[in-house]
């Protein structure tokens, strides 16, 4: 039996576990996990079933689950997208299946109850967001599309769920410029530096797991910057104890931060001087 494995990524208590994993570990019982969406804009995921404790990550709208366990209002699931495990309101989820045709591609919009921008929106949501269109149709020159639920959205935020736009994830992490950093978030609304990460190379067609440690063991091939990082190229990743920041060339990097509390762009160099008090120089470089 193997006890060690990764709670962030593999569903397992004492009382309860991923039949997948029977054999694996100890559980007094296994069960299969019954496919769900999120049903909110977005949700925190939390390593507890508490509203104050363990933020981990952050699903959105429409996004695919696992749900394990339903118990005193919180629920146990995992996402599909990169296998993270936490809790959540259970009225965050909904239960069976989803069919998902568009992606929200703007960086924020709303859902509105008709195709009417003077409408009271129902909804805001961040980009990546899941949506299942069936029509589309046209309000004072605006073309929507409208859900399975009779709800619209500006059809120009959106795009095809496959139509992702091409493999230079550094464009879709500029995009998310001066977006507040919150940690756990992994949205539009506020992100932190490995959500940023993983957000933009979704968006590019590209999936990869969700924190900075799994990013330095998984993604790409290490590489060797140079004494001066002048062998960096774009959209390689510059890995520090804990953090990590997208190279938009060998000069300037993208990063959530702490020090701007946002999305920002920074002089590499600078960024490493002012970094290595805190936390020491860069540990390890990876092209994806």
């Amino acid at each position: 039996m193997n006890d060690e494995l990764d709670k962030r990524l593999y569903v397992y208590r004492a009382d309860l576990a991923d039949e997948r994993l029977e054999g694996k570990v100890q559980a007094a019982r296994f069960v299969k996990g019954e496919l769900g969406t999120i049903c909110v804009p977005s949700i925190t995921l939390r390593s507890a079933p508490d509203r104050e404790l363990g933020v981990e990550t952050e699903a959105l709208f429409g996004e695919e689950i696992d749900i394990f366990e339903e118990a005193n209002g919180w629920a146990w699931i995992q996402l599909l997208k990169d296998g993270y495990v936490g809790y959540v309101p259970v009225d965050a989820i909904a239960h069976g299946f989803k069919k998902i045709s568009h992606i929200v591609g703007h960086p924020r919009t709303f859902l509105y109850p008709e195709a009417d921008m003077k409408k009271r929106p129902l909804a805001c949501l961040s980009m990546g967001s899941r949506l299942d269109i069936v029509d589309e149709t046209e309000g004072n020159g605006i073309r929507f599309l409208l859900t399975r639920d009779g709800q619209a959205i500006v059809e120009r935020h959106c795009r095809h769920f496959k139509a992702f736009s091409g493999p230079d994830f550094v464009n879709h992490a500029g995009r998310l410029l001066e977006t507040p950093y919150r940690w756990g978030g992994a949205s539009a609304f506020g992100i932190d530096c490995s959500g940023l990460v993983q957000f933009a190379m979704f968006m590019a067609g590209k999936y990869v797991k969700r924190d900075s440690d799994m990013q330095a063991a998984t993604i790409g091939e290490v590489l060797d910057p140079g004494e001066d990082f002048s062998g960096l190229q774009r959209g390689d990743l510059i890995f520090w104890k804990g953090h990590v920041a997208i190279a938009e060339d060998n000069q300037t990097i993208i990063h959530a931060n702490g020090y701007s509390m946002s999305v920002s762009r920074e002089p590499l160099k600078q960024a490493v001087q002012r970094i290595e008090p805190f936390y020491g120089m860069p540990t390890l470089c990876r092209r994806p």
